[in-house]
Parts: C-alpha cells; structure tokens; sequence
C-alpha cells in the first residue's frame, strides 16, 4: 500500500512539472463542442452534382449549361420563412425601438428604476452601484460612443411594454409611445396604426471578400453599417396586379393569425439579408447566456447550393420530385403554380399555401418548386455558369443588384419551377411572390451525400 501511495505521489509532480502534457504537443484545448442542428432546419450533406439544364431549354435563354459543381456541407430551413417568423423579426425591431426611446427618455429626466414611471425603463447602467468591474469600465470609458451617443448601452428587458393606453404609467412613457404611432390626423375610423416606417434594423458586418482581396486597409475600414426598413410591403398585392381585386390580401395577409403558417412576402432581397444578421444574433445571444460555443452565420442559400438542395440527391432531374411531370400517377398537382393556362384553382390554391404543404423532397424540404419564389445569395449573370468555380460556385457582386430568384410560385407557369430554371429580380423590390429561406454552414468533420452519415 505504501509503495502504490509513493508511485502515485511521483505520478503527480511529473504531471504538475510538465504542465499536465509531459513537454509534449498536444494542442490547446477549446471548449467541448457538438453538432447540432438547428431548430426547423435539414441537413443537406454536400457532394457534387450536374447543375443546369439537362433537358431542353425551352425558354432558349441559354442562361443555365450543365457543369459539374461541388457544394459544402449545410443547413437549410425545411420550409420558406412563415409570417409568424418574419413577425418575430419584426417585433424585435420595434420593441428594441421603443425600449431605447424609454430609457433614453428616462436617462435625460434623469429618472431610475423603482419610480413606477418611466424610470423602470432605464439603461441597466443607470445604477452604476451594481455594477461588475468589467462594467464600469466600459461604462466609464466607452458610454456616450456613436451617432446617437447611447451604443453600449444594455436595455432593461425584464420590464415588459405597455401597450394599453389605459395603464400608461406616466405623461412621459405616453409621449414615447405617441412617437411610434402615425399622426392622428393621418388616422381614419379611430384607430391608430404603428407607424412601420420607423421599424428600423441597425447592423453591422465585415466585408471579408474586399478584406481578404485589399492590399492594405485597416480593419475598421472593411467593417460596413447598415439600416433597413424591416416591414414587408403589403401593398404588393396590390401594385403587382393591375386590374385585380386582391385589397383582402392587402390587408390581412401579413398580420393576421390565419396566415401565421404560410410563406412571408413584400420583402426584398435587402429585408431578407438583414432577417438573417437579426437570426444570428438572436442566437448568439441565447448562446452567450449559456456559455456555449457561437452559431455560424445564418444566410441566404447561394444559386448552387440552392439547386442542390432542391434536387434532393436526385441527379438531372426535372422537379424536386423527380420525373418531368407536375401530376403524380393519380393525376393531382404535386406543387402550387399556375397550371392549365391559369387556372389558379387546378391544384386547389389560388394564392399561397402553408408552408410545409405537400409533399417534402428526399432532404426533407417543402415547396422547393412552387407556392413561393425564393431570393438566393448570388447576383445574376446569364453567363455566370461560364466562369464560376467548380467548388462552392457563386457570383457576389455588390455593384449587380439583379438578384438570383429559384423555384417559381403560386402565379408562375410549370417552366418557372423547375429545379434548372434562373430567374432575377432586383435586390430592393419586394413581391406577392417571392420569399426566401436561410442556411446555416455545417460546422464540424464534412458530411457528403456518398456516405450520407455524421462522422464524429
């Protein structure tokens, strides 16, 4: 016993003197970490794949040559963003809005929490006698940053908004919350509506393709800002038809209850980028408070991934489904478009549909053809095919604003849903029938469509 007490003993010091590797490399260590997949999304394995137009091109566009591509590992929505999500996008946009308009409001009233007013609103900093080290800090020396003085700044959501005008808790908090409404002599029937002009998402993101291409520049000159207006334009219905009756979709579609499942629309391609960056940082932002590890970037799909997936490993095939046709063997439309020479009502759907209506691919994803027109990454050139690379192909041009779109819609003919076919629309216009979805790159050892399995 006390010889095994003595090895163990020596066994400890040579640990501790080398710094438990014994001098020798073995790598330093991060935090423990594994795949996971995010919520409502598939895996799609990468491989390779024959992207284009394998039968005739009937449109003679000459737009899509068949070329052998290969696309990484990754994730993808299994159906087009709904307007409960997008909603969700948007709320968050407008109560950060008016949660930074109260406490700024609070801050120059100099009011603080536990006042029953305003002051409830305050910046978690208004107290500066909790505060962490760390946090006076950045408080001391980095408060007052930026254009309007107050980035930096934590709000304090633990505190929920009041939008009953009844319960206001003050003459201030009232005259805040009048600043986000549309003046009253624009109001009509006694109501009076959010003005959603104010419903502005701020971000931030480094443009790593002129960072890794520039030959000098610091950092901070590559770091780009942008503001968009996040409400989707619902008067597209409207604009998009002339001569068509169509103000019941105007009006209800986007808000109300009945269409939380279907696929959003009236969002450009801008709206659709900036819905991402919000994404990832939702997500960071759980996973920060968790201590876990940061998400990848959610995006929009680029053309070739976009295609890729929408075949469902199915090679030269004409529809997500597989065969040439838009009927299945019993004769009933396998996608919602304009059949017949339109008949909008042939497939039972005049408009849109939810978005996990019929059936879904081998991967897992509804309506990759039909019911909504997706906006991808990628910029359109008809001869992009010509000179793009063979792998993780993709046209990013800033100065092209003509925007891939794939898959047609519910008031396309059958040509436009077809896995090959490209289309465009410019990236600040928004349509009754284009929507989008997001991808999130795989993170991790490579999954390939030939092995089809998680390597770990």
């Amino acid at each position: 016993m006390k010889k095994f007490v003595s090895l163990f003993a020596i066994a400890v010091v040579l640990y501790s003197c080398g710094g438990g590797s014994r001098g020798e490399l073995v790598g330093a260590k991060g935090k423990k970490w594994h795949p996971e997949k995010p919520y409502g999304m598939a895996l799609i394995p990468g491989g390779s794949f024959i992207m284009g137009k394998s039968d005739d091109d009937k449109a003679h566009l000459s737009n899509a040559p068949t070329k052998t591509v290969t696309v990484r590992s990754f994730y993808m929505d299994e159906t087009e963003i709904t307007n409960s999500e997008y909603r969700q996008f948007v709320n968050w946009v407008r109560d950060s809005i008016i949660r930074t308009r109260l406490a700024i409001m609070a801050d120059d009233l100099g009011k603080i929490p536990d006042d029953g007013g305003i002051g409830e609103y305050a910046f978690q900093d208004a107290d500066t006698s909790d505060m962490s080290v760390y946090e006076k800090y950045m408080y001391e020396n980095y408060s007052g940053i930026g254009a309007t003085g107050y980035e930096g700044r934590k709000l304090n959501k633990d505190v929920d908004i009041i939008w009953d005008v009844e319960d206001y808790p003050d003459e201030y908090y009232a005259e805040v919350m009048d600043t986000m409404y549309i003046p009253l002599e624009e109001s009509y029937n006694g109501r009076r509506t959010l003005d959603v002009s104010k419903l502005k998402f701020r971000s931030t993101w480094m443009d790593i393709q002129a960072a890794a291409r520039a030959k000098q520049g610091r950092r901070k000159d590559f770091v780009k800002e942008e503001i968009i207006e996040v409400y989707p334009d619902t008067t597209v219905w409207i604009k998009d038809f002339s001569y068509s009756y169509n103000e019941p979709m105007h009006n209800d579609y986007f808000w109300h209850s009945a269409y939380d499942d279907y696929p959003v629309v009236g969002v450009s391609w801008e709206q659709a980028k900036a819905f991402c960056r919000w994404r990832t940082i939702e997500k960071n932002t759980y996973q920060k408070r968790r201590d876990k590890e940061f998400v990848n970037y959610f995006r929009l799909p680029t053309e070739a991934e976009w295609e890729y997936a929408a075949r469902g490993g199915l090679e030269s095939s004409t529809y997500p489904w597989g065969g040439p046709y838009a009927l299945n063997d019993r004769g009933c439309f396998l996608a919602n478009f304009k059949p017949l020479r339109g008949n909008y009502a042939a497939d039972n759907f005049l408009y849109t549909v939810e978005a996990d209506s019929f059936d879904a691919n081998d991967y897992g994803l509804y309506n990759m053809a039909g019911n909504v027109s997706e906006w991808v990454q990628s910029s359109y050139d008809p001869s992009a095919y010509e000179y793009v690379s063979s792998m993780n192909p993709n046209v990013n041009d800033d100065d092209n604003k003509r925007k891939v779109v794939r898959g047609g819609s519910w008031k396309d003919v059958a040509y436009f849903l077809q896995v090959s076919t490209r289309d465009y629309e410019y990236a600040d216009s928004a349509r009754s029938y284009i929507g989008f979805r997001t991808v999130q790159d795989y993170m991790g050892t490579d999954v390939t469509g030939e092995d089809n399995a998680i390597n770990k």
